[in-house]
């Protein structure tokens, strides 16, 4: 089997992170400052000089020409130059030092002509200017100079254009820049760049670990309170500093939460554990009292006897099936069928089965419905809603033993209501009557009718249905538990 290889830590994860991008940042900058920055200042220099020519052949025939030559000039820090078709100086703007156009025989303002017109109308130079004013022009043509090399008195850009004006008459526009030379600046840059290397890299060493570390600390300290969650440590303390991240922060108040919601089911599964034992032993001890005494003792084998057993065994079977049920609701598994039905003829029907509660125990439940209203729902599954909440109802009423059940029809909904007189439920327990496995009286008694299971069985329901549903109740003053569907006419069925 293939060992199991251990991922690093997020602490440290960051921590070369971060690193890495600091050393990506400190490489750029050698690059770009030290390598590339002749080349970016000859660029520079020559979109400058191109961007003046296209300046001035734009105005070659403005009349203020000689003006906005001289603003381009000084703005550039260039010498600028313009000669007819004869080379003949039209235009002259020297405002360097020792300006190399200006200092050019004829003959090589003729051949600069030449060549620009063979390269389609620009030109374009860089050399030495100590190679220029040392050169013999009379033995040396306009191709003197080492190209690109500075020398010890810098480098001259000369830049060549030729241009037409309304008329057609073609001009010469020279333009001569100088490039100063960028080796002293690329050794102090050098120097400076390193002692920056070295400070930055202490810095990220630094920051690297106190970001790191205070990333790491709350979600190393979340997720060791979550193991102590997964052994069943629902006090794991899952607080952090609200000064840390958002999503850190967000994290624990869901782990926070998912113990508290886990702790909760916890004791409920308890007490549902604890309960249904308690309603499992019941039966099944009277059932095995009344077997064993019909079976020792001669003439206890009477109907009363045998009914009694057979009444523990429906509450048994009555029991199973509620708690089958909300597995089955939970799990999506229970299918509905939706089919419109008469909703008050359902109620009459179920209150008819309870006539021998009433004649016996002295209950009275109440309907009188004004008409019959139908809804889409189904049938078998609201039968047990309303099953189960007039056994609830029957389970908590007050000493008089009334149940009354009201029908309300109203905007196109149909509420039905079911009201007891007992002892009600407190303000701070009703948002939880429906939770599963709540009780609100901790101390277990077995119910008179039903299982005890019934709320949550009704809860399910009514979300499968869409339905609005809910309860009402004051201490002292009894319960009403409602819902709402839409009512059908029934002559749309």
């Amino acid at each position: 089997m293939k060992p199991e290889r251990k991922s690093m830590s997020l602490k440290w994860k960051v921590f070369f992170q971060f690193i890495v991008f600091a050393a990506i940042v400190l490489a750029c900058l050698w690059i770009f400052q030290i390598v590339f920055l002749d080349s970016f200042y000859k660029h520079i220099k020559t979109r400058e000089i191109k961007a003046a020519s296209e300046t001035i052949e734009h105005n070659i025939d403005n009349e203020e020409l000689d003006e906005l030559a001289v603003r381009i000039a000084q703005e550039g820090n260039m010498c600028i130059a313009v000669y007819d078709s004869s080379c003949i100086s039209l235009l002259s703007i020297d405002i360097l030092p020792d300006c190399v156009i200006h200092k050019l025989p004829a003959f090589v303002i003729e051949e600069i002509y030449a060549r620009t017109v063979e390269n389609g109308g620009e030109h374009m130079e860089i050399f030495s200017r100590e190679a220029f004013f040392n050169r013999d022009y009379e033995s040396d043509s306009f191709r003197g100079g080492v190209p690109g090399r500075d020398g010890g008195m810098g480098a001259s850009l000369i830049f060549a254009k030729t241009v037409k004006n309304a008329a057609g008459d073609e001009f010469l526009v020279l333009l001569n820049s100088t490039i100063s030379p960028v080796n002293a600046t690329v050794n102090t840059l050098r120097t400076q760049l390193l002692i920056i290397t070295v400070i930055m890299i202490l810095l990220s060493f630094l920051l690297a670990l106190v970001i790191s570390k205070r990333i790491a600390k709350p979600i190393v300290k979340l997720n060791e309170s979550a193991k102590e969650l997964a052994h069943g440590n629902y006090e794991a303390d899952f607080s952090v500093n609200r000064g840390d991240y958002r999503e850190i922060t967000e994290l624990s108040d869901t782990l926070d939460h998912a113990s508290s919601e886990l702790s909760k089911v916890e004791g409920l599964r308890r007490e549902l554990i604890a309960n249904v034992s308690h309603d499992l032993r019941t039966p099944l001890t009277l059932i095995t009292g009344y077997g064993e005494m019909m079976r020792d003792i001669p003439g206890e084998n009477t109907p009363e006897n045998i009914q009694i057993i057979i009444d523990e065994a429906s509450h048994l079977s009555e029991l199973v099936n509620d708690v089958l049920d909300i597995s089955r609701l939970q799990s999506g598994e229970l299918v509905f069928n939706i089919e419109r039905f008469c909703l008050t003829g359902l109620i009459g029907e179920i209150l008819g089965r309870y006539n021998r509660l009433v004649s016996r125990d002295g209950y009275t439940i109440s309907f009188e419905p004004a008409e019959n209203v139908y809804v889409d729902a189904d049938e078998t599954r609201m039968a047990q809603v309303i099953y189960n909440l007039v056994n609830n109802a029957v389970n908590y009423t007050g000493k008089d033993r009334l149940v009354r059940i009201v029908q309300r029809v109203s905007d196109g909904k149909v509420r039905i209501e079911v009201t007891d007189s007992g002892e009600g439920i407190a303000p701070e327990n009703l948002p939880y009557i429906w939770d599963r496995y709540y009780k609100v009286d901790k101390t277990h008694k077995r119910a008179h009718i039903g299982t005890g299971l019934g709320l949550s069985i009704v809860k399910h329901i009514f979300e499968q249905h869409g339905a609005r549903y809910g309860v009402e109740s004051e201490v002292g003053k009894g319960s009403t538990f409602w819902f709402e569907l839409e009512a059908k006419s029934v002559e749309e069925i």
